[in-house]
């Protein structure tokens, strides 16, 4: 008799992907740089770790928000009774001003829009419930954020079908790609009941042109389909060409008064862009009171703390130190960027280019055994035990190609980085080296069998003279 559920016992959770191998690896033996200075660095993280002190120096001025008080006076029990699904004003009020100001305030958002989630973990999944059924599918360009695999299938029972973009333009979205995945989700018979996108994209670190998001309107427009345009990084682009919000390109193109107007949704989150993924703050927003109402509902499976949104209010409210830390921040962001980018060239990896995200997507095709994904597997296993760096693999994030990798940069101080880059640079050139070497016995055994030969026929020729 089985105890458990089948949805327990299925294996869509992707658990077993190298994603999560990794991570398991590094959790067994963690760099520490004075009790385990040989341990593995975690660069698998996409974690921002760069400008807490921005966040510190404001909570030290501002001691009322993290003590909960409110002009000087507690509002502790305020905070600790039953709060509605709808959550705060003040925080959803701030928030859209907030996602507003990360898109140039060249948009603006309704907060009775927005949904509250504990993060975009949970907006994600809990759209997938709002959208499809079991057995619907959803089209995701490649690569794509790993854990995907577990957000969007697991628990929904809906499906992703790739749609597979390609290296040789620098893995932008096509109409043949999006035709392509369509089509094979027919042929295996599931209904597409939409595109999900991240912008800007988790693993490659680039910003959708509005070329793209104008093709992905027009697209889920002709297929009468829903968008979900992920943009938790949209606050971490650091260079040209800006964030372009696919809100923005909506009501360029007169989309208002149209269907698709409610058929795109956005998520968003704070984890990314404030770097606190630990305070669970994601949201949905959508056009539709529909997803509104359902997803409201279902967000009592997964509230954020009054407490939460009471600190994070009075933060995102003071648009004096919300404008310095998005421009502070986007600066070191680009400085780590060119560090891992800088560092990487030198020992001869080259990475796609990106301006935006807390990753690169890093090219070391080069370094396979075998142009294989068992020769990426290969790598991957060298890199995570011998070299000591847990990286996630492009095959995790179904990448088409194999040999491309994504190193995450800010979760980690510039000494460690270094470390990781100096770790990776020994290994390359013992790569080299060992090539050299079996290079160098090859013509050293090609010159033996030369010599040997000259020999033979030398000593033919004498005694051939002698007869």
């Amino acid at each position: 008799m089985k105890l458990l559920s089948k949805k327990a016992m299925c294996n869509s959770h992707g658990q077993d992907s190298s994603y999560f191998l990794g991570w398991e690896e590094y959790q067994k033996n963690p760099y520490d740089e004075i009790r385990n200075p040989k341990g593995i660095i975690q660069m698998g993280l996409a974690e921002n770790q760069l400008s807490f002190d921005l966040l510190e120096s404001w909570l030290t001025l501002n001691p009322d928000a993290s003590a909960f008080k409110r002009n000087g006076h507690s509002i502790f029990r305020e905070l600790s009774l039953f709060q509605d699904y709808h959550g705060l004003p003040a925080f959803k009020d701030a928030l859209v001003q907030f996602m507003s100001e990360i898109r140039g305030n060249k948009v603006s958002f309704d907060s009775n829009k927005l949904v509250l989630t504990a993060g975009a973990t949970s907006a994600n999944e809990t759209l997938m419930f709002c959208l499809a059924d079991p057995g619907h599918a959803f089209l995701l360009p490649t690569p794509y954020y790993p854990g995907f695999d577990r957000d969007l299938k697991w628990r929904t029972g809906a499906e992703i079908v790739p749609i597979q973009c390609t290296s040789s333009n620098g893995f932008r979205i096509t109409e043949s790609a999006l035709e392509e995945a369509y089509t094979e989700a027919e042929r295996r018979n599931l209904r597409v009941k939409g595109v999900l996108v991240t912008n800007p994209s988790n693993p490659l670190g680039t910003t959708l042109t509005k070329k793209e998001l104008q093709l992905l309107l027009t697209f889920v427009s002709t297929k009468q389909i829903h968008l979900i345009s992920d943009e938790i990084y949209s606050g971490t682009v650091f260079n040209s060409p800006k964030f372009v919000s696919v809100m923005e390109v909506l009501i360029e193109n007169n989309y208002m008064y149209t269907d698709v107007w409610d058929r795109v949704h956005i998520v968003y989150s704070l984890s990314k862009d404030l770097g606190l993924p630990g305070f669970r703050v994601g949201a949905i927003y959508s056009n539709d009171d529909r997803v509104v109402s359902a997803a409201t509902k279902m967000s009592s499976f997964g509230l954020i703390s009054s407490q939460t949104q009471y600190l994070l209010s009075a933060l995102l409210s003071d648009k004096k130190f919300t404008k310095n830390y998005v421009s502070e921040n986007q600066k070191r962001l680009k400085k780590r960027h060119e560090m891992l980018v800088g560092g990487l060239k030198q020992i001869g990896i080259r990475c796609l280019e990106s301006n935006a995200g807390l990753f690169c997507w890093v090219d070391m095709r080069h370094l396979l055994s075998s142009n294989t994904f068992d020769g990426e597997m290969e790598l991957w296993k060298k890199i995570v035990y011998e070299v000591g760096l847990n990286i996630s693999a492009g095959s995790s994030c179904h990448c088409t190609e194999p040999g491309w990798f994504r190193a995450c940069f800010a979760n980690m101080s510039e000494d460690t980085l270094n470390i990781a880059i100096q770790r990776l640079k020994a290994f390359v050139d013992s790569r080299v080296n060992n090539k050299d070497d079996i290079q160098n016995q090859q013509q050293c055994s090609n010159k033996k069998k030369s010599f040997s030969k000259w020999v033979f026929r030398l000593s033919f020729n004498e005694r051939q003279r002698e007869r």
